[in-house]
């Protein structure tokens, strides 16, 4: 079909039926491909189509007709237009075909003809989306749906339907995605739904259920009783009013043991003793014994319906043990798994539910037939490259853990391993919201460690090192890759180069996006439904950019790939190693990169554990909340003067509470952290110990911890006081990276900074509205600006109101390096929310990582909690530190908790005094950090100087001042 309007379709969805009910084939036609393509002069324009397992192959042809697409004014006209279209599909693919296809540019906006069209295109794409996954296809469904529903006048006695039908479309998409914000749409939707429909309508019971459905997958994610009353009623009640010959019954009876089996479930796991569980089993059983009795032969719903009573007879067998019960599910579940068609999105949950009870009868026979069966049935689903990648990732991981347990020295262990790591780039794909991203990560903390305590334990540190690089920072390496500089792709393809580059920045600018909430206004969850349409469209846009490259240009076969270990190893500092320290369960390991090593020196730590590690992070955190260090008040008690007019010496958020710092939590910590790991590590490495009148250099050594480990002082670890002190400090000069792909980027791309952005910029905010003020951040950027004026530094110095958040980025980009002395506070429930507190407002961490800074050098954040980061996010390093240094800045000087007010202008002023006095004569009046990581060691030494002793109270004073970066 040819059109000028430019608000056609992209193409037409084709159903192929088999009488009403049965759908044979689906395929999807590209209006460019459709014009664009060659004509066989003897058959037309051709394609096979797709069709269910049990079809013959279809074959479709097509030809090109002129229909104007101009809308017109009379209704008439527009009728007669709409018979053409139809007269002529009919035409052209025959009655036995059902198409649909949506031009909505031909009806005006207020006439009702578009809703029939929408009503089918909105199934079409429910149903493509049930085959195929694609989150695309929900979409258009959704955005098809509500234009229905938005369309339809109030009373009119079809809204009830399109109501229906739009919360269904929300809640197949939220069972792909698990994203709550769905659920929340889709109830309202069906709620409106019901109490649209009259009672003893015959729709009335079938809408019960759907709705009690709903209610059941939010309890089940959420875990709250307080919906579990209504639902429970609400499909009693469905189960009541359907006739006993109704077809969609067994589907009731279904739902109905579901609702019972989770509630069963929930009480289990709260008194697995309880007196009747047994007999509440039994009911679930034979509810649902009742609906495959239901449910005729071939009807679409019996896999379904057999793997639920799989499951509820799997509940009795946890109960009872019983090896008959297990034999029996086993059954049922085959049976199941026999009659879903292939390739469906259901089979990957089959697989693994078959695996799981192949896997317990392995348990009580000890078959290894079976054990290898239950492997097996986790590997086909976890390979099967189709269904939820959430799905396929629970096989791998089950796959992994049975592989490495009973045949560690296999070649399958590490493949499973592979998958699971490849599987969590999946689960967190670029068509999702950073937020989203991070809310479905926090289901997969430890993993990466998992498969690198296996890797260890194999022998492979390279695997090991490999697995932690592919699936830590995920969000940040997704990021990173779509800023990849294109400049080599350039010369082989520059129009690639270039649609590349376009895509990239629009899908990342999509990625930033906030979710929709249940109080938004219709205009504004259109406007955000379609924006996430775009999304999709984006991203999949990328993937093949991304493929086409691969395939087509010379030299690019690798392009954006995971690196492997070889590759990670050629582009190493050379001042010191990078040490990635790996903690879980099972062991506790250092991997150190060194440069000039072909391969990662493995030093495991025998004297740590997992379990030291959360007690220490514990205890740590504990102490610093006691005290409100960690929390927003801050405010810890010393025992110093004031420096001026009584003012507050942390960068507090809350007023504080005054609290005594009466024994030695922190020094314990520090000792524990030096016997059991840092002084293990750097023995290995062979560092020696340093006299502080010694003018050897320090060595350099970069900190890349996971887990717990990455809330611990590392850069601090030794013991303080008496004749056995020793510490971290004597033996070199310690930064940290959030992964080594990071760092062994900013060295491979240590290029110059641009001359003309080479300065300083500078900010204070002492007074944020609704904080509490710190007047010592005005005298901390005075000083630091008077040092860089006698030094010929170019640098802007703005205060308080004279900067707002947008000028503030401007200069960000105008100026290689920032420094922000304010308020700051991190964002628990969305970290990408974290933020710096001005006074015209907050800087988020959101808009920051959304500038691509180039020439960004060093960044000296002087404020509280910049690299605290989120315990359920640990594997992600979310905090402001690794925020800017994802949007360019090489090098970052950070808090990991409160710093004092009194103190952090002598610390700045130490540091940018050491930096300015190292300044060359080729410098102009640019600014150099490159020697930040030196600098903070030497201006915390001169704290330590000051403060006399190692107490408490002076650990926790300039512990936090930490380095991020080369």
């Amino acid at each position: 079909m040819a059109a000028a309007s430019p608000k056609i379709e992209k193409g037409i969805v084709i159903i192929a039926k088999f009488g009403e009910r049965w759908d044979m084939g689906f395929t999807h036609l590209d209006r460019i491909e459709m014009q664009n393509g060659t004509n066989d002069k003897e058959s037309g324009h051709i394609r096979d189509m797709k069709t269910r397992d049990q079809w013959p192959c279809l074959t479709i042809s097509w030809e090109i007709c002129e229909i104007p697409c101009e809308p017109t004014s009379s209704g008439e006209d527009t009728q007669t237009l709409l018979g053409n279209i139809k007269a002529r599909r009919r035409q052209v693919f025959g009655p036995s075909i059902s198409v649909s296809a949506l031009w909505e540019a031909i009806v005006p906006p207020e006439r009702t003809d578009l809703l029939g069209s929408l009503d089918y295109l909105g199934a079409c794409f429910k149903r493509s989306f049930e085959r195929t996954g694609a989150l695309s296809d929900s979409g258009e469904s959704i955005s098809a749906t509500r234009r229905a529903v938005e369309l339809t006048p109030a009373g009119h006695p079809d809204l009830r339907v399109r109501l229906g039908n739009f919360g269904h479309s929300f809640a197949d998409r939220f069972r792909r995605t698990g994203a709550l914000s769905d659920t929340a749409e889709a109830v309202s939707a069906l709620r409106r739904s019901v109490e649209l429909t009259p009672a003893g309508h015959p729709d009335l019971p079938v809408m019960l259920n759907k709705l009690g459905i709903l209610l059941l997958k939010r309890f089940e994610c959420t875990g709250a009783f307080s919906n579990i009353v209504e639902l429970t009623l609400l499909t009693r009640q469905a189960v009541e009013l359907m006739p006993a010959d109704h077809p969609d019954l067994p589907g009731v009876l279904s739902n109905l043991q579901n609702i019972l089996f989770s509630i069963l479930r929930n009480l289990l796991l709260k008194d697995s003793k309880r007196p009747g569980a047994l007999s509440d089993i039994a009911e679930s059983i034979s509810v649902q014994q009742r609906a495959v009795e239901l449910t005729p032969p071939g009807h679409p719903d019996l896999p379904h319906t057999l793997n639920n009573l799989g499951s509820s007879l799997f509940r009795r067998y946890e109960r009872t043990g019983a090896l008959s019960d297990i034999a029996e599910i086993i059954s049922i579940q085959q049976q199941a798994l026999e009659l879903t068609p292939a390739r469906h999105s259901t089979r990957p949950g089959m697989l693994n539910n078959l695996g799981n009870s192949f896997c317990h009868r392995s348990v009580l026979t000890r078959s290894g037939n079976d054990l290898n069966n239950s492997i097996a049935l986790y590997m086909s689903a976890a390979t099967c490259g189709y269904g939820p990648p959430s799905s396929r990732l629970i096989a791998a991981r089950r796959w992994a853990s049975l592989s490495y347990k009973h045949h560690p020295d296999s070649p399958q262990t590490l493949t499973a391993f592979d998958m699971v790591i490849q599987l969590m780039s999946l689960v967190a794909s670029l068509d999702q919201t950073v937020q989203h991203r991070h809310a479905v990560l926090q289901n997969t903390t430890g993993l990466p460690c998992k498969a690198a305590a296996a890797g260890c334990s194999l022998g492979r540190a390279d695997k090991a090192l490999e697995w932690l690089e592919q699936g830590r920072c995920l969000v940040w390496t997704q990021l990173s890759n779509l800023r990849t500089l294109l400049v080599d792709l350039h010369t082989p393809n520059e129009s690639l180069a270039r649609r590349l580059l376009d895509v990239s920045r629009r899908l990342e600018d999509s990625g930033s996006r906030q979710g929709p909430h249940i109080d938004m206004s219709i205009s504004e969850k259109i406007s955000l439904e379609d924006e996430a349409r775009v999304h999709l469209e984006l991203a999949n846009e990328w993937e093949e950019l991304v493929s086409t490259v691969r395939r087509t240009v010379p030299g690019f076969e690798n392009f954006l790939q995971s690196s492997p270990c070889s590759t990670l190893l050629q582009h190493l500092p050379d001042s010191g190693p990078i040490v990635v320290i790996n903690v879980h369960k099972d062991r506790c390991d250092a991997i150190a990169l060194i440069a000039g090593l072909d391969e990662p020196f493995h030093i495991p730590l025998h004297s740590f554990s997992q379990k030291k590690a959360i007690t220490y992070s514990n205890e740590l955190t504990a102490y610093l909340q006691l005290n409100d260090l960690r929390m927003r008040g801050v405010q810890a008690e010393t025992d110093e003067e004031e420096d001026t007019d009584n003012e507050p010496r942390e960068r507090a958020i809350r007023p504080s509470v005054n609290k005594k710092l009466r024994n030695q939590i922190v020094r314990n910590i520090l000792g524990a952290l030096w016997r059991e790991v840092v002084k293990p590590i750097l023995d290995a490495l062979a560092f020696s110990r340093l006299h502080s009148s010694s003018e050897t250099t320090l060595p350099r050594i970069w900190w890349c911890p996971t887990g717990p480990m990455s809330f611990l002082p590392l850069h601090a670890a030794g013991i303080y006081g008496g004749k056995n002190s020793d510490t971290i400090l004597n033996y070199a000069v310690s930064s940290y990276t959030p992964s080594i792909t990071l760092l062994a980027d900013r060295v491979k791309n240590n290029h110059p900074v641009d001359q003309n952005v080479s300065g300083l910029f500078l900010t204070s905010q002492p007074n944020a509205p609704g904080l509490s003020p710190i007047p010592g951040v005005t005298r901390e950027v005075r000083s630091i600006h008077k040092q860089a004026v006698e030094h010929g530094v170019r640098v802007l110095n703005l205060e308080g109101d004279d900067v707002t958040i947008d000028t503030a980025l401007q200069h960000m980009e105008e100026f290689s390096c920032i420094h922000f002395a304010c308020h700051a506070s991190q964002d628990q429930n969305e970290p990408l929310q974290s933020r710096f507190r001005f006074h015209s407002g907050s800087l988020d961490l959101s808009r920051i990582i959304r500038k691509n800074l180039k020439n960004a050098d060093l960044a000296f954040l002087s404020a509280c909690e910049t690299s605290t980061g989120e315990e359920k996010l640990s594997e992600e390093v979310v905090h402001l530190a690794a925020g800017m240094l994802a949007a360019g800045y090489r090098r970052v000087v950070a808090t990991m908790w409160a710093i004092s007010d009194g103190h952090a202008p002598e610390v700045a002023s130490d540091l940018y005094g050491y930096l300015l006095a190292r300044r060359v004569e080729g410098d102009g009046s640019g600014f150099n950090g490159s020697d930040s990581a030196y600098a903070l060691h030497h201006a915390i030494q001169q704290l330590r100087e000051r403060l006399v002793d190692d107490s408490e109270q002076s650990l926790l004073t300039w512990i936090p001042y930490v380095h991020f970066g080369f």
